[in-house]
């Protein structure tokens, strides 16, 4: 299950955050580093509608334990798909925050060549 949680804003729209594990880490290394995801949509079945549509099935929110921040709202509400990520940051490491990224640049698959 996928911590994470949502807000609601003055206008009747959500964003929903979610913690999941890379899909890199499943196949190489158990300890990679988990991505935050914001979705910007009308309500929170939509949102979690988007990321199923994108082919991450298994997403469910259960619960609001980890809201998005305002610094987190603003970004996803600046961004033209409304739908951002990047890696979790580590409670022992600290390094500046990564900025955040489009969803496509997760999703994309490496090119291989034969």
């Amino acid at each position: 299950m996928a911590a994470g949680g949502f807000c609601k804003l003055p206008n009747g729209t959500v964003v929903v955050a979610l913690n999941l594990p890379t899909p890199m880490s499943a196949e190489a290394d158990r300890d990679a580093a988990s991505v935050r995801i914001l979705v910007h949509a009308v309500n929170r079945a939509r949102a979690l509608t988007r990321l199923r549509n994108l082919g991450m099935r298994a997403v469910y929110l259960r619960g609001n334990a980890a809201p998005p921040t305002p610094d987190e709202v603003t970004a996803v509400l600046h961004h033209p798909d409304g739908l951002i990520w990047r890696t979790t940051p580590d409670n022992d490491v600290m390094a500046p925050p990564e900025l955040w990224r489009p969803i496509r640049s997760l999703l994309r698959r490496p090119v291989t060549r034969t």
